[in-house]
C-alpha cells in the first residue's frame, strides 16, 4: 500500500512564506530562519510533495503547478488554524465557545435568568446552555464534566462535600410560609412557627437525613404533621392555595408566587438555607465572569419587596 503524504503544519507555513514573498532569502527573513534552512526543508518538501514546487529563476522562484495546487490547500489549512486559535484563544479569554450552566429550580426564577441576561449581553458570542436539576445531581454532573458552572443550595437536606468542585457561598436567605389568602394567619407581617404546628406541610424531603424544616421545627418545640409529597414548585402552590397545607418557598422564587397566596415571614425561626456557586478544580474564565455576575444580580433580587407577595 502506497503511503500517504503528511505535510507539517511548519512546512506548509515555510511554503506559504516562499510563495508570498517570491524569495528563499526573503521568507528567511520572515520566519527568522537562514536561507540555507529554507533551502533545504523547501527541497524536502518537494521531495514529500513527489515533485517541484517553484521554479527557481534568475532573482527568486515562482509556483510550479503543482507547487499552486499545493498552495491552495495550505492556505485552506493555515487559516483555518489561524481560526482555531482564535476560537481557542476565545474560549479561554472567556468570551467565545459555550457555557453549560446548572442552577437549581428557585434560581431560575430570577436569580440565574438575571445574570444570564447581563452575560449575554456582555460576551455575545458565549453559547449558554442552561440546564436544571437537583443540587446533588448539578455536582455529580459537574464532577463528571458535564457542567462549566452551577448555582446550588443546601435546601433541604445539606451538600454532599465534593473536593473537585470550588463552593463560594452567593447569599444565605429565609425560608417564608406560604399560606392560602384566606389563612387564619395571612394577615400577620410574621408568623410564629409554632401557629402552624397543626398543618400540615407540602414538601418532598429526600429520603433520610434532616431537613430544615424538621430541623427549625424541632427548636420550636415540635414535630412537623406528615407532609404531602409534592417536589414541583407549581404543585405545591395548588396545594397550598386549595387549602390543602402550606409550604416553605424561599425568598428567591417568591416573584413565581401566584396572586392567590401569601408570604409570611417565620421570624426568629425561620429556617435559613445557603445558596452557593460551584465550579470545578479548573474553571473557564467565562465561568469565572457568571460567577461575578450572579454576585451582582443576587442583591438586586435580594432587595425586591417579598414579605408582602400575593397582596
Amino acid at each position: 500500500m502506497r503511503r500517504r503524504n503528511v505535510f507539517d503544519t511548519d512546512a506548509l507555513r515555510l511554503l506559504d512564506a516562499v510563495a508570498a514573498t517570491g524569495s528563499f532569502t526573503a521568507a528567511a527573513a520572515r520566519l527568522n530562519y537562514t536561507q540555507s534552512a529554507v533551502s533545504r526543508r523547501i527541497a524536502a518538501l518537494e521531495t514529500q510533495a513527489g515533485g517541484p514546487l517553484f521554479d527557481r529563476l534568475a532573482r527568486g522562484v515562482r509556483l510550479t503547478p503543482a507547487g499552486q495546487a499545493l498552495h491552495h490547500h495550505a492556505r485552506v489549512v493555515l487559516n483555518r488554524l489561524a481560526r482555531a486559535e482564535e476560537e481557542l484563544a476565545g474560549i479561554h479569554g472567556g468570551h467565545r465557545g459555550t457555557l453549560r450552566v446548572g442552577a437549581f429550580a428557585t434560581a431560575n426564577v430570577a436569580l440565574v435568568p438575571g445574570a444570564l441576561r447581563a452575560f449575554a449581553d456582555r460576551f455575545p458570542d458565549v453559547a449558554l446552555m442552561p440546564v436544571e436539576g437537583p443540587s446533588g445531581g448539578l455536582l455529580r454532573r459537574m464532577r463528571e464534566g458535564e457542567l462549566d458552572v452551577a448555582v446550588v443550595s443546601d435546601y433541604p437536606a445539606g451538600l454532599p462535600y465534593d473536593e473537585d468542585v470550588e463552593l463560594t457561598g452567593l447569599v444565605e436567605e429565609e425560608l417564608l410560609v406560604a399560606l392560602p389568602r384566606g389563612h387564619r394567619l395571612a394577615g400577620l407581617e410574621v408568623v410564629d412557627l409554632r401557629e402552624l404546628r397543626e398543618e400540615t406541610w407540602i414538601e418532598a424531603p429526600p429520603p433520610g437525613g434532616t431537613t430544615l424544616l424538621a430541623q427549625a421545627c424541632a427548636r420550636a418545640g415540635f414535630a412537623p404533621r406528615a407532609t404531602v409529597r409534592i417536589a414541583e414548585w407549581t404543585g405545591k402552590f395548588g396545594y397550598v392555595a386549595a387549602g390543602l397545607g402550606v409550604t416553605l418557598v424561599p425568598a428567591l422564587a417568591a416573584p413565581a408566587v401566584p396572586a392567590g397566596l401569601v408570604l409570611r415571614s417565620l421570624g426568629g425561626s425561620a429556617p435559613r438555607r445557603t445558596v452557593s456557586t460551584a465550579l470545578p478544580r479548573t474553571p473557564l474564565p467565562a465561568a469565572r465572569a457568571l460567577v461575578r455576575l450572579l454576585t451582582e444580580t443576587v442583591e438586586t433580587v435580594g432587595r425586591q419587596p417579598h414579605a408582602s407577595a400575593g397582596q
